[in-house]
């Protein structure tokens, strides 16, 4: 890498490209596991008989886990490292792999299934990681491509899996195919753990002073703190009501009414964990150089609601759109032309961290989300008279935005404070997911042209959240083990 902020991907001898190229992939993988029964459900189905309502249950049951597990990886990853964090997760989501893939039972699917939204925290991992590694002039475009390369596990996974069981053959053809990535994903976890190192020789891995919450430095951001904890609870009791008799009925009302009461205690045992993070900090002030503004994690929050949020959405709904609105198309060329969606993410996450890093990150932040809001509402006026080429180029322009709008909010969470990044990401992470079950319940309410309105009304809005971002700039301060202050640049 040159001064000038250039990055050259093939030099494997610069340890900091090395260690991106080891990360994505490890995030990569973490999406292939996690999306791996998507392609596959056709031959699950057939095995065991399913239900529309059994299929339906297995995909909500992939995502409910992610919530929780995004902010309690966030936590780990900033006090063990990303090292340890994600060889574990690796290994762990490997095994849980293995068991779907030999499940006899709907019980048994559902529990695995449940059990793998975990694997969906990786992401958070790699940002703590790619953000100790990199300077602020590049770690956009670092973690663009971190984000970007990782995420495209999930297409991966969607055009290799049914062709892997076919090679496989036979009834049992989608299980190897499964438990394939699974054992390729525990013995990656074992080459991370010896290949990567938390941060670069002589640097200092920064932890928070303690754990179990952000911590925030006044009292009116410890009440915004715990306002912006409130939407991920009721996102896990929206998920909670879709398996109730009210959605896919997989168990009774009373269980429901259960895990509600169960989401209201665990609010208040996170409220406690985070007055006792912050206790000393509210009590006895905070020195200047270690203040930050929690409406800078607030602001991110939202921006990767609106973003990775509406493409966890529109990816699901997607293909039905596709084959709903235009006559003539079957369900593998609807499939077909809705992966354009995915696809964008090769070039546009990383193209979004570059131009925040060159252009500035407040004002690319916003250029996405107006244009994703603009695209959004393009792709409301779509039907049936469309020219169909048309009709893919304005998904994949909508798309490019989207996916710039990701890479442009995860260029700017490293530069908040560097002992709790992993926390950081693991809540906006957090909030993507709170994204996709809004959008996704809306839609369950209402058409296809109003869904596309509501993700656009709501990408308005906060686009003018945005215009109160504070531009990172000059230094944050973090304090070595031995007190003295160490200045990281953010410009």
């Amino acid at each position: 890498m040159s001064n000038e902020g250039k990055m050259n991907l093939l030099n494997f001898a610069d340890p900091k490209i090395k260690t991106l190229h080891v990360t994505w992939f490890a995030f990569f993988l973490t999406f292939v596991v996690w999306f791996s029964h998507a392609p596959l459900l056709v031959f699950i189905k057939e095995a065991f008989d399913l239900t529309a309502a059994q299929v339906k249950a297995l995909l909500i049951l992939n995502v409910a886990l992610t919530i929780p597990a995004r902010i309690i990886v966030g936590i780990l990853v900033d006090k063990y490292g990303p090292r340890i964090i994600y060889s574990g997760l690796l290994i762990s989501s490997s095994v849980v792999c293995m068991g779907f893939a030999m499940a006899n039972s709907f019980e048994q699917l559902a529990l695995f299934r449940f059990l793998l939204g975990f694997v969906g925290a990786g992401f958070v991992i790699g940002i703590r990681l790619v953000g100790e590694w990199f300077p602020a002039k590049q770690v956009g475009i670092a973690e663009g491509i971190y984000g970007g390369w990782g995420n495209f596990g999930s297409a991966a996974a969607a055009m290799s899996l049914p062709t892997i069981a076919y090679a496989f053959g036979g009834d049992d053809g989608w299980r190897y195919a499964l438990g394939l990535t699974g054992i390729i994903a525990g013995l990656y976890g074992f080459f991370f753990y010896t290949m990567a190192r938390n941060t670069p020789k002589g640097s200092t891995y920064f932890k928070p002073k303690k754990s179990g919450g952000l911590e925030v430095t006044s009292k009116k951001d410890f009440y915004f703190y715990l306002l912006m904890n409130i939407p991920m609870y009721l996102a896990l009791g929206v998920l909670a009501w879709k398996l109730s008799p009210s959605g896919v009925n997989l168990f009774t009302t009373e269980v429901m009414y259960l895990m509600w009461f169960g989401l209201v205690i665990l609010f208040f045992i996170q409220v406690n964990s985070i007055w006792r993070v912050n206790k000393d900090n509210l009590t006895k002030g905070v020195a200047d150089i270690d203040k930050y503004q929690f409406k800078q994690v607030a602001i991110l929050d939202v921006a990767y609601f609106v973003t990775f949020g509406s493409e966890l959405a529109v990816v699901s709904m997607l293909p039905l759109f596709f084959l709903e609105t235009f006559e003539g198309l079957d369900p593998v060329k609807a499939g077909l032309l809705a992966s354009g969606f995915a696809f964008m993410n090769l070039v546009a996450r990383p193209t979004g961290g570059w131009f925040s890093d060159k252009f500035g990150r407040r004002k690319s932040l916003m250029i996405f989300i107006g244009g994703l809001a603009i695209g959004y509402s393009i792709l409301s006026q779509v039907d049936g008279s469309w020219f169909i080429p048309l009709a893919v180029i304005a998904t994949m322009c909508c798309s490019f935005f989207v996916q710039a709008g990701e890479g442009a909010v995860f260029a700017i969470v490293p530069l908040v404070k560097r002992r709790m990044t992993g926390q950081i990401a693991g809540m906006a992470g957090a909030y993507g997911n709170v994204g996709a079950v809004t959008y996704l319940t809306v839609l369950s309410f209402v058409d296809y042209s109003t869904f596309f309105m509501v993700i656009a009304a709501s990408a308005a809005l906060i686009f003018f959240a945005v215009m109160f971002l504070n531009e990172p700039k000059g230094h944050m301060a973090e304090v070595n083990e031995d007190g003295t202050v160490e200045l990281i640049d953010v410009n």
